[in-house]
């Protein structure tokens, strides 16, 4: 993690995970989502994730009134455009009603949901600039992006004096490796920060389908992650994660967080979960350290990515 990557107006450095709070008021209660937010403070987690559209509004909600005590000391994340579009004024008003869901004058890090091509990105960035410029955001971010569509962005936002882009938000875990090609190549250039979501695998890297997943979690019912990680190489390696996971002594859910933070173009990777059970394996990552035999050992597992020019003798 950069040095320079400090947030909002208390200048906080971010803590080496995120907790992202997708699951409030729906997979979590209102009373598990207190005692996952306390669970995180008393671990050191200062950085916390969530958006407009998570939970129809009762995400952000929760988390408002959760970080209500001690905002200073709390680096909040929302997003706008994964409904409607990055237009000038949906983008405003998302923003204005997350902030009043949140009871918060300000966001310290605001995000672009998605790409939107359908907008020009010079009516979205001359719209930041106002909100920026009334102080209702600090930084900006952007998720989803592919890293042509960030240094677009960045090239219309230097062009103008526009807010530029200092924080990502792509997918990264040991069964999905894209962000590897040219998303964290970038960032680490250009001194982005990036926090990866889904360092699990959508439970997949949990350990918990060692047995098949017939009948049970999130690939029963959600045909979205079920094709996202329904390759049986996938499988393989989480079974081969579990297995090396088992030998060192620590829960494969903790290793398969460990592994992203690993990366030394990610800031923190985002965890997540509905309950206390589910998340007290991804904090025990903090603590875990993974030596170079270790990381080779786990990244032998998948696939490696080519390079973005497909030159695979050029890899090291």
């Amino acid at each position: 993690m950069s040095a320079s990557h400090i947030f909002g107006p208390h200048g906080l450095v971010p803590s080496g995970l995120c907790f992202g709070t997708m699951q409030f008021g729906a997979g979590a209660s209102e009373k598990d989502s207190a005692a996952m937010y306390d669970a995180c403070r008393q671990a050191g987690i200062n950085f916390f994730d969530t958006a407009y559209v998570y939970t129809e509004g009762r995400s952000e909600e929760i988390l408002g009134k959760l970080i209500a005590d001690e905002r200073e000391d709390i680096i909040l994340v929302t997003k706008a455009g994964a409904v409607g579009s990055s237009s000038a004024q949906n983008i405003r008003e998302q923003l204005d009603i997350s902030l009043s869901r949140l009871s918060q004058d300000y966001t310290d890090i605001f995000f672009l949901h998605r790409f939107d091509d359908d907008v020009p990105l010079e009516e979205t960035f001359a719209e930041l600039a106002k909100l920026k410029e009334q102080g209702k955001f600090y930084h900006l971010g952007v998720s989803n992006f592919a890293a042509w569509q960030v240094m677009k962005a960045q090239g219309v936002a230097n062009l103008k004096s526009y807010p530029s882009i200092e924080i990502l938000q792509p997918m990264y875990n040991l069964v999905k490796r894209q962000a590897e090609v040219e998303i964290l190549p970038m960032a680490a250039a250009e001194d982005i920060a990036v926090i990866s979501y889904s360092p699990l695998g959508g439970g997949l890297l949990t350990g918990k389908y060692r047995g098949g997943i017939a009948g049970e979690g999130r690939f029963s019912w959600d045909e979205k992650y079920a094709a996202r990680y329904g390759q049986d190489w996938m499988h393989k390696a989480a079974t081969s994660l579990s297995e090396i996971a088992d030998q060192a002594g620590v829960s494969p859910a903790a290793l398969a967080v460990a592994w992203v933070a690993k990366h030394p173009a990610i800031t923190a990777p985002i965890i997540s979960a509905r309950n206390i059970d589910q998340l007290s394996p991804s904090l025990e990552a903090a603590r875990i350290t993974i030596d170079a035999e270790m990381y080779t050992q786990l990244n032998a597992l998948v696939p490696t990515p080519p390079p973005a020019t497909d030159r695979l003798e050029e890899q090291g």
